[in-house]
């Protein structure tokens, strides 16, 4: 199986941590967009599938760990998708930034799971894995360095005349 690359690999430079950090804030309305859904599924199959009381819901300490798995799943899912297909999530779009192999091709599962594990770590360490693009010389961060991948700013589309 070929391994298909992305295109404008010679035009690309190494995002900043301003545009990144702008696409994480787009990104985070959408990762709670997300989790509001999967909340109200997760609430509607304990009261209307397992018949659970409206009062009682929320209160044993297994719904609230399933609940929290499935955030947690389902944040991963949308961003391993969105990495895995297209290199960029749509507030990555938004900052014209894409996350690559270092030859220029989309992430693996691998790659993209590794990524949201250390941007969870890297998160919980205020901050501290996002700043270190400051420091890098390449401009990596925690998950750029751990999943062996380079997240890149893309050149302005030209306009047709």
């Amino acid at each position: 199986m070929i391994q298909r690359r992305f295109t404008q690999l010679d035009s690309v430079t190494p995002a900043a941590l301003p545009r990144r950090l702008a696409a994480m804030l787009y990104d985070g309305f959408l990762v709670l967009a997300i989790w509001l859904v999967v909340t109200v599924a997760h609430l509607a199959f304990m009261r209307f599938v397992l018949g659970h009381s409206a009062e009682s819901i929320g209160t044993g300490s297994l719904e609230v760990a399933t609940l929290r798995l499935l955030l947690v799943c389902s944040a991963a899912a949308f961003f391993a998708y969105c990495w895995g297909r297209a290199g960029m999530t749509l507030g990555m779009q938004a900052w014209r930034l894409r996350v690559q192999t270092t030859d220029g091709g989309p992430l693996s599962l691998f790659q993209s799971l590794a990524r949201c594990l250390t941007a969870w770590v890297s998160l919980a360490a205020l901050g501290l894995g996002y700043w270190w693009v400051m420091f890098d010389p390449e401009k990596r961060s925690w998950p750029d360095i751990v999943s062996d991948t380079r997240t890149v700013v893309l050149p302005k589309a030209e306009k047709s005349k």
